[in-house]
């Protein structure tokens, strides 16, 4: 990273000195251009004025001290009456020069001017041309490589600052490099939001505290639920190993056997529940779903599960109740099924005797719905967010006797969620409970 910035610096100011040296290319040329035009046209009107008093014995002279101005003296129709780069015998063979665009515009606004490429001096010129009283044009002209070669004599000079930029700014880059990257390297990422460092890093410091805080609630959540599966094993071991060893020893009465069996056969049961129960969340929370989906009749789905509850129902004098229509919607029906029967055993366990479960499955603008209402205990509203989380029980007491394993809701939370579907929850205590599932229908499937 600190090459790569410093080599970034580096070729940020290369980039900007030789667009500098550009700019002042361009800058210089141009004035020197400027310069030359304006000592032109003043060297012009000097020599018009020589010539309007002395005529031509003027020009003469000027050879012996002329050095890169070119002076050409032009009549009416074009001809070259004098031109100091060549001998007087050669001016009458010159080329007429009426056609020049400098000499036409002399001719008839009194100036021109023109730059141009020169046959004869083999260079560009720059050529200014002014017409005299009787006339004739007087032509001036000079080479513009000269502003050229003042262009590029800037260059050695703006060599040597940009090779010293160079390693001044390579130098600097470093040094500055590393103080930029030292609070980076000493950042505390145990704790993120601590680091006293660079604005731009907040978005990326909040992210990592906000992982660092969802990877202690998962251990935490891990840690919790290993606990809370070690006392849900022992206990139901615990007292099948109690029954057993009482059996073995020969302290129970051959009438008492019976219950004896019974119990160490409920626990056992209660125990391969809960092992079941801990095998399909754990799936859930890995996906590790391997049946498809298909189309299910959630209003038929849900009397098939009633009718299993029945019995269960009228043991607690619990009445159940399902209507609606048929609805069909594309799950897993395997899920679908844990999910509602889940919702519908919590809400006859959780009943009170002589109570009331009316479930209605329908379609409705915001999906399709099945809505489970009871009479039981209620759950206070403090603790309505937390029902779903593994082994949470609202009654602990309560929850033993009904034999539940605490994970019946957490699997309705995770199948919801493998099914895009929300859970809504409204109960009052010692009135009742509603819940719903409600599976939205730009989300099915």
């Amino acid at each position: 990273m600190r090459k790569k910035i410093q080599r970034s610096m580096v070729l940020v100011i290369t980039v900007t000195m030789l667009i500098s040296y550009l700019l002042l290319t361009v800058v210089v040329y141009h004035q020197s251009v400027s310069i030359i035009e304006d000592e032109i046209r003043q060297e012009a009107d000097y020599i018009c004025k020589a010539l309007e008093i002395s005529g031509e014995e003027y020009l003469e002279p000027l050879d012996a001290v002329r050095k890169t101005t070119r002076i050409t003296w032009i009549a009416k129709d074009g001809q070259v009456l004098y031109d100091s780069t060549e001998p007087v015998d050669n001016e009458e063979k010159m080329e007429n020069h009426a056609s020049r665009p400098e000499v036409k515009q002399a001719l008839e606004s009194g100036t021109g001017q023109e730059i141009r490429q020169s046959d004869t001096m083999g260079q560009e010129l720059f050529y200014y041309a002014k017409r005299l009283e009787d006339g004739t044009v007087l032509r001036v002209s000079k080479p513009i490589n000269t502003a050229f070669r003042s262009a590029v004599q800037v260059f050695p000079i703006m060599a040597v600052l940009a090779i010293i930029m160079l390693l001044f700014a390579w130098l600097l880059s470093g040094m500055q490099v590393k103080k930029l990257i030292r609070p980076v390297n000493n950042l505390d990422l145990e704790h993120p939001m601590d680091n006293q460092v660079y604005e731009e890093l907040t978005p990326l410091l909040e992210r990592i505290d906000r992982q660092n805080k969802e990877k202690e609630a998962v251990a935490n959540m891990r840690k919790e639920f290993s606990a809370n599966v070690s006392h849900e094993l022992k206990t139901p071991l615990t007292s099948i190993s109690g029954y057993a060893e009482i059996m073995m020893n020969g302290l129970v009465k051959p009438e008492d056997m019976k219950g004896f069996s019974q119990r160490i056969y409920h626990e056992a049961r209660r125990l391969i529940t809960l092992v079941e129960d801990i095998i399909k969340l754990s799936r859930l929370d890995e996906g590790r779903i391997e049946l498809e989906k298909e189309e299910v009749n959630l209003y038929r789905l849900t009397r098939e599960i009633c009718s299993r509850l029945a019995p269960q129902a009228e043991a607690k004098h619990v009445r159940i109740q399902v209507t609606g229509e048929e609805v069909v919607y594309c799950g897993i029906r395997q899920i679908l099924d844990e999910m509602i029967y889940n919702i519908c055993e919590n809400a006859i366990k959780y009943n009170r005797d002589g109570g009331s479960v009316s479930v209605w499955v329908g379609s409705t603008l915001n999906g399709k719905k099945v809505i489970v209402n009871d009479t039981g205990i209620g759950i206070p509203k403090e603790q309505q967010e937390r029902i779903f989380e593994r082994f949470y029980r609202v009654d602990k007491s309560h929850s033993r006797e009904t034999g539940g394993t605490g994970l019946g809701l957490s699997i309705v939370k995770h199948g919801a969620m493998l099914h895009h579907a929300q859970i809504r929850v409204e109960s009052q205590v010692g009135v009742g409970t509603r819940m719903e599932l409600v599976f939205e229908l730009e989300k099915q499937g």
